[in-house]
């Protein structure tokens, strides 16, 4: 079991930078990836980055691809989502996610889940 906290979602401009932060405790050892989704109102989940947590490994949605980060402290147990270049079309909660034996985009896969931070854009 892996409990994650997300925080530092807030509301900026377009081109504007955020960074989100994603805390995890528990069985951390037993997640072989982690990864960032996004929900808006009325859509479905959409994948943005994903990590593979022993290599540093990074894949990215098409859609934030050469604007957002991800990336992981190993010893702090927590994971990054940098934001930059933001639009109003990222406006949506973000989410964190743990998967056990699994790397890749499917959010059916991930197993653990953030209760969410939201990102508002406006232009």
């Amino acid at each position: 079991q892996v409990q994650l906290v997300e925080s530092g979602g807030g509301l900026v401009q377009a081109g504007d930078s955020l960074r989100l932060s994603c805390l995890a405790s528990g069985r951390t050892f037993s997640s072989s990836a982690m990864g960032w989704f996004r929900q808006a109102p009325g859509k479905e989940r959409e994948f943005v980055a994903g990590i593979r947590w022993s290599s540093g490994t990074t894949f990215y949605g098409d859609s934030v691809k050469g604007r957002f980060t991800i990336s992981r402290d190993i010893v702090k147990n927590t994971v990054y989502l940098q934001m930059n270049s933001l639009k109003p079309e990222d406006t949506a909660a973000y989410y964190c996610a743990s998967a056990r034996g699994y790397v890749g985009r499917d959010w059916h896969r991930y197993e653990s889940w953030g209760q969410g931070t939201q990102v508002t854009v406006s232009s």
